[in-house]
């Protein structure tokens, strides 16, 4: 079973939720999806028995043996990725998308283009089974095709080593990384908060996954921060048929948790928290076992 954990916006819990979900009782794969921004591994501290490179696109790069600095490279480049500094053109790394173009006009031939190679795949076990996760180097692309190898690798893990759940952290947001963390998972869980951005960003995110007609689930995070948006968020999700599968209360010991690098349900094992997760995820495989 594949459970992919995500939210609409970033900072609504989905990664605490994510990881206290990959340490109830049974040994998982936990694949950190969020490869713009992986974090779980701060918390488990995995051990990295696997690494490998992840090219993402390529950069340009000026050989300045070659280069006349007649600026048409500057002129032509639509991404303000050129610049002007000490004599001589200078490129960005973080800017430069990769088109090509300044190496098509450069007269010199003076610009090449260097492949991405900063990005990483990192696999290893964890104190509650294995995970995988991926590291996107500032600047570079194709987030949405690391996240497909990351949950590529996270299924052949799965296999070899017989583990049956697959946990997915996903990314925030409705873009091209979220639809790779979502696809053809067997349910999903939205994250969210009682805020107007958290409906207002529910509401995509949920119109994204019901095109994928994965079963779909919400826990609202700090819930009694807000009961009036709480109840809003209830009532929006009801009339999709979509269940509040746990109403999370503001509680500080979840940064506490965070802090010393363990999940809730490590933390504080006995709390009335860790038993609404803990049920939560049960409903998640009563559900499963019943479409099998």
């Amino acid at each position: 079973m594949e459970i992919a954990v995500i939210s609409g916006k970033g900072g609504t819990g989905k990664s605490f939720i994510s990881a206290a979900f990959a340490t109830l009782n049974e040994k998982v794969v936990l694949a950190d999806c969020d490869v713009d921004a992986a974090n779980l591994y701060l918390i488990f501290d995995p051990e990295h028995e696997e690494e490998s490179v992840f090219v993402g696109g390529q950069k340009a790069h000026i050989d300045y043996k070659t280069c006349m600095n007649c600026g048409l490279c500057q002129s032509y480049c639509r991404f303000g990725a050129i610049s002007f500094k000490n004599d001589k053109y200078i490129i960005s790394e973080t800017s430069c998308d990769g088109c090509k173009l300044c190496s098509r006009i450069c007269p010199a031939e003076a610009i090449s283009m260097v492949i991405n190679d900063k990005s990483r795949l990192f696999s290893g076990s964890f104190r509650n089974g294995k995970m995988v996760y991926g590291k996107l180097a500032p600047g570079e692309e194709n987030s949405g095709k690391l996240v497909s190898i990351v949950r590529d690798k996270a299924k052949m893990i799965s296999k070899s080593e017989k583990l049956e759940t697959i946990i997915i952290d996903g990314p925030p947001g409705i873009g091209c990384p979220v639809v790779s963390s979502i696809t053809g998972v067997d349910q999903v869980v939205i994250v969210t908060e009682p805020t107007i951005s958290g409906l207002d960003d529910l509401k995509r995110t949920i119109e994204l996954v019901m095109k994928f007609g994965t079963k779909t689930w919400v826990v609202i995070n700090k819930f009694d921060l807000n009961l009036l948006m709480a109840n809003q968020i209830e009532r929006y999700c009801s009339g999709f048929g979509i269940d509040i599968i746990c109403k999370i209360p503001f509680d500080p010991s979840v940064v506490e948790a965070m802090v010393n690098r363990k999940s809730v349900v490590e933390w504080m094992p006995d709390s009335s928290l860790t038993n609404q997760i803990r049920e939560a995820y049960n409903t998640i495989w009563q559900y499963q076992l019943t479409q099998q």
